[in-house]
């Protein structure tokens, strides 16, 4: 019998194989991967420093100790080419695998910075880790850090360095940290506590051209100003893995495009995680992730099992000012209530009508969450 074939050893991969053997134990799975196949936890990344963990030590089992564990196959250094969806097979550069399901957990790239310049290649980002090895590398001994992008992962790593006391400048092209998912009240507030921790802000610009020069970098922004850095760091963002699927004929929008069962339009198979665009929503956060592969793990062993999502606030890794976010419907109508204290911030989304719809808590609000979440429950 042909394997259930992954394709992808992230933590959704691996949370995947790890569902798909608490239902059953012998069903053969075989995962694929183009990297060496060991088990760790991405969000784990953005917070390593204050944790005093190196990459080795945020490292979990090997992909050899996976396949043992998870009486699986693993297959590391492995690059899927392309898929035939007719002939139910997978080819890679280690030769052609037939399967009986397919799940693509691809995951998601860096978005290109852009940037100009000579020192433009050397801009670093931190999407696994290996690449989070690289970055403690380069970091090693400097003290300037440039961080592009103030979203979650940018607001998360320049929290991690300044606590670890680098110097780190933010460039941001929004006028408030987490703009997409924060009212300004929030964002500023969060934007302040960083700052008091050393972050400096440069709201409203962009990077246009990064220069090797000889002490580092000379980093030039849209509106001329120049920050001088030892490291850059790309944080603005990531775009699912299409292209496999998309070269194959299967349908994709921002990600993969699946439905409920997280079925994609070609036959047997299946996506998941940061790659996948499910019904409409790609939610790149790791309480969706094992979701899906609970749901998931069911269907291919039997029982088809649509994902149904409970309400699951965002925790932003930023302790000098912690933030959860249950953000509401992007249609949903209504607008925010706003509370500030001198602890933290309260935004309440509600409708008309004072249902609750989402929510934003920082600082001491952040204990309000649970409650919150049951309340949209009702």
């Amino acid at each position: 019998m042909p394997p259930i074939v992954i394709a992808g050893s992230g933590l959704a991969g691996y949370t995947l194989l790890k569902e798909i053997r608490k239902r059953d134990a012998t069903v053969p799975v075989t995962l694929v991967t183009a990297d060496d196949g060991t088990f760790y936890a991405k969000p784990n990344l953005s917070n390593a420093l204050a944790a005093g963990r190196t990459a080795a030590a945020l490292a979990g089992a090997s992909a050899q100790e996976m396949a043992a564990g998870q009486n699986a196959t693993v297959l590391p250094y492995t690059r899927i080419t392309a898929i035939d969806t007719q002939r139910q097979r997978i080819h890679s550069d280690g030769g052609e695998l037939e399967y009986r399901q397919l799940v693509l957990a691809l995951g998601a790239d860096p978005i290109p910075h852009g940037l100009a310049g000579s020192g433009a290649a050397d801009v670093l980002t931190v999407n696994d880790l290996a690449d989070y090895a690289a970055f403690r590398g380069a970091i090693d001994g400097k003290k300037r850090i440039t961080v592009l992008g103030g979203g979650l992962i940018g607001c998360e790593f320049a929290n991690d360095l300044a606590h670890a006391g680098f110097a780190v400048d933010v460039v941001h092209l929004g006028g408030w940290p987490l703009e997409r998912l924060l009212p300004v009240e929030a964002g500023q507030r969060l934007a302040d506590s960083l700052t008091v921790l050393g972050v400096r802000w440069h709201f409203g610009r962009t990077g246009k051209s990064v220069d090797a020069v000889a002490d580092g970098y000379r980093v030039v922004l849209d509106n001329g100003e120049v920050i001088e850095a030892d490291v850059v760091l790309s944080a603005i963002g990531l775009r699912p893995r299409i292209r496999l699927a998309q070269a194959a004929g299967i349908p994709v929008g921002r990600g993969i495009q699946t439905d409920r069962l997280l079925q994609t339009g070609a036959a047997n198979v299946y996506a998941m995680g940061d790659c996948a665009d499910i019904e409409g929503l790609n939610l790149p956060y790791v309480q969706p992730l094992m979701m899906q592969a609970r749901a998931l793990a069911a269907t291919l062993t039997g029982t088809p099992t649509p994902v149904v999502y409970p309400a699951m606030p965002v925790m932003v890794k930023t302790p000098v000012h912690p933030v959860a976010v249950l953000p509401p419907r992007i249609d949903a109508p209504g607008g925010w209530k706003v509370e500030c204290s001198d602890t933290g911030v309260c935004a309440l989304h509600t409708d008309a009508t004072g249902r609750l719809q989402g929510f934003v808590l920082t600082g001491s609000e952040t204990g309000r969450r649970n409650a919150l979440v049951k309340e949209l429950a009702v």
